[in-house]
């Protein structure tokens, strides 16, 4: 399977709040098997967004890549076969 043209991130840590480097992005909740569904968030100028699945905060910092976040580990990435 392809790479995901846009991030996706998820919060199994249970963090209040994800700094991401993207200002739009899928949330999944959790990362597989435990993921709700794919929510497109689009924080246009703003520089936070609540998801409205999981109230998972995310805020933007452009010091990050759009696949860094702090706390680091929140990206999801599609498994690669094996």
């Amino acid at each position: 399977m392809a790479e995901h043209a846009t991030p996706h991130f998820a919060n199994d840590a249970g963090v209040s709040t994800i700094a991401i480097g993207a200002r739009e992005f899928m949330c999944i909740g959790a990362k597989p098997p435990f993921d709700h569904p794919h929510v497109f968030l689009d924080m246009g100028s703003d520089d936070e967004i609540i998801c409205p699945y999981c109230s998972t905060h995310y805020k933007f910092r452009p010091d990050l890549h759009a696949d860094q976040t702090d706390p680091a580990g929140c990206l999801w990435r599609t498994p690669t076969p094996a």
